[in-house]
C-alpha cells in the first residue's frame, strides 16, 4: 500500500489583513509592528522555510514548503493546513509526530509572538489541548488495507463514504482517504473543508462549555443569600472578571457568521466539493443554525453576569451607606463630648487631667469607628433574586 501525504490542520479568525502580515514575515522576516526582532528572527529561521507563494483560489491564501517535507497553506480566513510528503507505511504514525511538533513548536509559536499584540485571547481559550483530525491519503488501497490501518489508530469508525473516485473512513481523530482517480487538487479541497468544518464545530462547542462554566460560578456568587461587607468587593471583582471573558469571547463569536457564509459560497461553486458535502449529508445551513443557538445563549450569560453586577452594586451601595451612619454617629459623640465639656468649665486650661481626657476622647473616637467598622464588615446583606428552574443546554 502507498501513503501518498499526511494532513493536519487548525482554524482560527483572521483576514486578508493578517494574512499580508504573515506574509511579509515569512517571506522577509518583516513586520509593522513594535516586536524584538531577535525574537522574529529565531522564529524565522526555525521555519526553515523553502519557497513561498502567494495566490488566489476563492479565497486568498499564502503557500510555503519547507525543508522538512512539509508544506504549509494559510488562507485569508485563518485556516491552515500542513501536509507531510514522502510518507511510508512504516513510518506513518513517526511522520504524524513529526507533522504535528512542527505545528506545535515551531509554527504556532511564531504566529502567536506575530499576533501578541492587541486584544488578547481569553484565559479560558488559551491553553486548550486540540485534538487534531489527522488526515491519511492512500493510493489505490485495498479494504483490507485500509481497515488495518483503522484498527491500528481507533477503536471504531464513525462513518464511510464511496464512491468510484475515492473513499473515506473516518474515526475519531483520523480519516483515512483512499484515492482511487481523484486528482490531488480535489483531495486537497475536501481535506481543507473538513479541517474547517471540524475547526468550526469544535470552536462552537468550547464557547457552549464556557457558557456552562462561568454560569456556574455566577450561580456560585449569587448563591451567598448572605454576603458579609468583607467580602462584597471580593465577588464584586470576580463578575467584573466574567464579564471581560464574556465581552472577548462574544467578539470572536459574532465574527463568526461571515466565515460560513464565504467557505459555502466558495464550496457550492466547486461542483466536486459540493456534490460530496451533499452525499455525506452536511449543510451549512446545520452549522449555522449552531452558531444562532451559541449567540443565544451568549447574550443570556451577558444579561446575566450584567444583572448580578447591578445586585451586588446595590449591596456595595448599601454598605458605603451604612458606614457613611457609622462614622456620623461618631462624629456626634465627639461633638456632644466636646460640648459637655464647653459647658463644664468656665475656660479651657491646660491640665495633665485635661490632656488625658482629650486622649481618652480620640482613644473612644477611635474605638468606636473600629468596631463599627468590624460589625459593617461581618454584617451580612440579603441577596435577593429571581431564581429560576434550569433548562438543559
Amino acid at each position: 500500500m502507498k501513503i501518498n501525504s499526511i494532513y493536519v490542520g487548525g482554524w482560527f479568525q483572521r483576514t486578508m489583513l493578517q494574512l499580508s502580515e504573515i506574509y511579509d514575515f515569512l517571506r522577509s522576516c518583516t513586520t509593522q509592528l513594535h516586536l524584538d526582532q531577535k525574537k522574529l528572527e529565531e522564529f524565522h529561521k526555525n521555519l526553515e522555510i523553502g519557497n513561498i507563494d502567494y495566490s488566489v483560489s476563492g479565497e486568498e491564501y499564502v503557500q510555503f514548503t519547507t525543508a522538512l517535507d512539509i508544506s504549509v497553506k494559510i488562507f485569508e480566513d485563518g485556516l491552515i493546513v500542513l501536509k507531510h510528503n514522502n510518507v511510508k507505511e512504516e513510518t506513518l504514525f513517526s511522520d504524524i509526530n513529526h507533522l504535528t511538533d512542527y505545528y506545535e513548536k515551531r509554527l504556532s509559536p511564531a504566529f502567536s509572538y506575530l499576533f501578541s499584540l492587541g486584544a488578547p485571547v481569553p484565559k479560558e481559550l488559551a491553553n486548550i489541548e486540540t485534538v487534531y483530525p489527522y488526515f491519511v491519503v492512500c493510493d489505490k488501497a485495498s479494504k483490507e488495507e485500509i481497515a488495518d490501518l483503522l484498527s491500528k489508530t481507533e477503536r471504531q469508525k464513525y462513518f464511510e463514504f464511496v464512491n468510484e473516485k475515492y473513499s473515506v473512513i473516518r474515526g475519531d481523530k483520523y480519516y483515512f482517504i483512499n484515492n482511487k482517480k481523484q486528482s490531488e487538487e480535489n483531495i486537497e479541497r475536501y481535506i481543507e473543508e473538513q479541517v474547517f468544518i471540524r475547526e468550526f464545530k469544535g470552536q462552537l462547542h468550547r464557547y457552549l462549555n464556557i457558557h456552562r462554566i462561568i454560569w456556574e460560578k455566577i450561580d456560585e456568587v449569587k448563591e451567598n443569600a448572605n454576603v458579609k461587607g468583607s467580602e462584597i468587593v471580593k465577588f464584586t471583582s470576580k463578575l467584573e472578571g466574567y464579564a471581560k471573558t464574556i465581552n472577548l469571547i462574544d467578539g470572536r463569536i459574532n465574527q463568526m457568521g461571515t466565515y460560513i457564509s464565504t467557505r459555502e459560497k466558495i464550496a457550492k461553486n466547486d461542483k466536486e466539493l459540493a456534490e460530496f458535502l451533499a452525499i455525506s449529508g452536511y449543510r451549512y445551513e446545520t452549522l449555522r443554525d449552531t452558531l444562532d443557538y451559541i449567540k443565544y445563549l451568549w447574550t443570556m450569560t451577558k444579561n446575566y453576569v450584567a444583572a448580578a453586577q447591578k445586585l451586588f452594586e446595590g449591596i456595595k451601595s448599601d454598605v458605603t451607606s451604612k458606614s457613611v451612619e457609622s462614622l456620623t454617629i461618631v462624629t456626634s459623640m465627639s461633638a456632644g463630648a466636646a460640648l459637655l465639656d464647653l459647658f463644664t468649665e468656665s475656660a479651657p486650661t491646660f491640665t495633665a487631667f485635661g490632656f488625658i481626657y482629650f486622649f481618652i476622647l480620640a482613644f473612644i473616637g477611635w474605638g468606636s469607628t473600629k468596631i463599627l467598622s468590624m460589625f459593617a464588615r461581618r454584617r451580612k446583606y440579603e441577596v435577593s433574586d429571581i431564581e429560576y428552574e434550569k433548562d438543559i443546554k
